[in-house]
C-alpha cells in the first residue's frame, strides 16, 4: 500500500467511526424516548431493557453503516479540499480516480462485513428483540394495543382501539373481532373500557361498558342477533402473561427475521404454489372450452342463449361451467395471494444485498460532494448526507413496494436506488474530473 493509501484512508477513519456511533446513539434514543413511558415502572427489569436495546441497534447497524460512509467521505474530502490538500495532488498530477481507488476498495470490505452482517447478525437479533417484546407484552397486556391497529391481543380475538391509557389500562372506542366459535362470527362494539387483572393475578380482564355485540351463524349467515350491554366483562386465563424469559422455540416470521438463504427457500415454497395454480388453471381453461364445444355447434350463440335439441346435456354442462369458473376464481385468487409473498420475500431478500453495498455506491457520491462544498466539518458532511442517504432511502421504500405490488421485479425495484446513487455519483466524479483535475495520471 502506497504512502498516499494509507494518508487517505486514515483520514476517513476517525470521521466514520464517529459518524457511525452518534447515528447509533441517536436511533437508540429515538427508540428509548418513544417507549421509555413503556417500559419504566412495568415490572420490567433494567437488565431486560438493556438487552432488548442492544438487540433492537442490529437493524440501526445496517442503516447507520452506509450512512457514515457517506458522511465519512463527505467530511474527509472536504477537509482535503479546504486544507489545500487537493490542489497539490491536483498540481502533483494525481486524479480524482486515483484518490479514490482505496476509499472504493475499503467501502468494498466493508460492504461484504455488513452483507454478513444483515444474513447472520441481524435476523437472530430480530427474532430475539420480537420474542423479548412479547414477552414484555405479556407483562403488561395494554403495551401489546396499538391505538388504531388491530392488535392479537389473546388468541382468537382481534382488538382494535382508538383511545389507550397505559397508566390506568383504560381503552376507549373499541372494536372486537371474535373467531373462537366455528359456527358464529362476533363483532363486539364499545365506548370504553379497562384491560387488567384479578387481584390473584390468575385471570386477565377485560371490562367493556356500553356497547353492542352482533353475531351471524357461520357458514349461511342465516341467523343475526343484536345485543345490547352497559357493561360486559370477558376473563382469560393469564397463563403465558406476566413477564418472564420465553424459550426460543418460536418459528421465525417475517423476512427480517429470515437469512438470505432462508428467504430463497420460503419464496421457492410460494412459488411452488404459484406454480401449481397456474396449472390448475390451465385445466381449468382447458375443460370449460372441452363443455362448451359439447353444446355449442359452429356459429350458434354462445350460452346461456344456447338452443339445443338436448337441453337436458346443456343445462348439466351449464352447471359444470359454472362450477369451473368458480374454481378459477378460486385460483386466480390463490396465485396473486402467492405471488405477492414470493414478491415480499424476494424484495427483502435482494435488500440485505443492497443496503448492505450502499456502502460502496456511497463513496462515489461523497466524493465529489465533499469537493463541491470545499468545507469540512461534521455540519456539512451530515447535512449532505442526509439529502442523498433520505432520497436513497425514498427510492428504496418505493420500489420495495413496486416489487410487492408487482410493478418491476423485485431485483430490479430494490436496487433501483443503488443504481441510482451510482448514476448520480459516476456523473459528479466524471463532471469533476473534467472540470477541475483535467489529469491523466
Amino acid at each position: 500500500m502506497k504512502l498516499i493509501d494509507r494518508y487517505i484512508l486514515k483520514a476517513h477513519v476517525g470521521p466514520f467511526f464517529f459518524a457511525f456511533l452518534t447515528i447509533i446513539f441517536v436511533l437508540i434514543l429515538q427508540f428509548f424516548a418513544s417507549f421509555a413511558d413503556r417500559f419504566i415502572g412495568r415490572g420490567i427489569g433494567f437488565g431486560a431493557l438493556v438487552e432488548l436495546i442492544a438487540l433492537q441497534s442490529a437493524w440501526m447497524v445496517g442503516l447507520a453503516a452506509p450512512m457514515a460512509v457517506l458522511i465519512a467521505v463527505v467530511m474527509a474530502f472536504g477537509a482535503l479540499t479546504t486544507t489545500s490538500e487537493m490542489t497539490v495532488f491536483r498540481a502533483s498530477g494525481v486524479s480524482l480516480y486515483r484518490l479514490m481507488i482505496p476509499i472504493l476498495l475499503a467501502g468494498l470490505v466493508l460492504s461484504f462485513f455488513v452483507e454478513r452482517f444483515n444474513n447472520v447478525v441481524q435476523p437472530l437479533a430480530n427474532y430475539q428483540a420480537r420474542s423479548l417484546m412479547d414477552d414484555i407484552v405479556k407483562a403488561k397486556p395494554n403495551f401489546g394495543i396499538t391505538e388504531n391497529a388491530f392488535s392479537p391481543l389473546v388468541d382468537g380475538y382481534s382488538i382494535l382501539v382508538r383511545k389507550s391509557d397505559e397508566r390506568t389500562g383504560g381503552i376507549g372506542d373499541i372494536i372486537i373481532y371474535d373467531s373462537t366459535r366455528p359456527d358464529f362470527r362476533s363483532v363486539i362494539t364499545a365506548e370504553e373500557g379497562r384491560i387488567s387483572f384479578s387481584d390473584d393475578g390468575g385471570y386477565l380482564l377485560l371490562t367493556l361498558r356500553n356497547g353492542e355485540i352482533h353475531e351471524v351463524q357461520q357458514p349461511d349467515y342465516r341467523l343475526y342477533r343484536k345485543m345490547s350491554f352497559q357493561q360486559h366483562r370477558y376473563v382469560f386465563e393469564s397463563t403465558g402473561f406476566g413477564f418472564s424469559r420465553s424459550d426460543d422455540r418460536r418459528n421465525r416470521a417475517g423476512g427480517k427475521e429470515l437469512s438470505a438463504k432462508e428467504l430463497l427457500l420460503v419464496a421457492g415454497e410460494y412459488q411452488r404454489k404459484v406454480d401449481d395454480s397456474e396449472k390448475h388453471i390451465g385445466m381449468s381453461l382447458e375443460m370449460f372450452e372441452q363443455a362448451l364445444s359439447v353444446v355449442t355447434p359452429a356459429g350458434a350463440v354462445s350460452y346461456p342463449q344456447l338452443k339445443s335439441p338436448n337441453a337436458a346435456a346443456a343445462s348439466a354442462v351449464a352447471g359444470y361451467l359454472d362450477r369451473q369458473i368458480t374454481v378459477l376464481q378460486s385460483e386466480l385468487k390463490n396465485r396473486e395471494a402467492n405471488q405477492g409473498m414470493v414478491n415480499r420475500f424476494m424484495a427483502e431478500y435482494h435488500k440485505k444485498y443492497a443496503l448492505a453495498f450502499a456502502c460502496f455506491f456511497f463513496v462515489l457520491v461523497g466524493a465529489p460532494l465533499g469537493i463541491l462544498a470545499r468545507r469540512g466539518g461534521f455540519g456539512i458532511g451530515a447535512i449532505l448526507s442526509l439529502f442523498f442517504f433520505v432520497l436513497y432511502w425514498i427510492l428504496m421504500i418505493a420500489g420495495e413496494k413496486m416489487a410487492v405490488r408487482g410493478v418491476l421485479e423485485p431485483w430490479a425495484a430494490i436496487w433501483m436506488a443503488d443504481a441510482v446513487m451510482a448514476a448520480i455519483g459516476l456523473t459528479l466524479v466524471i463532471s469533476l474530473t473534467g472540470a477541475v483535475f483535467n489529469s491523466n495520471r
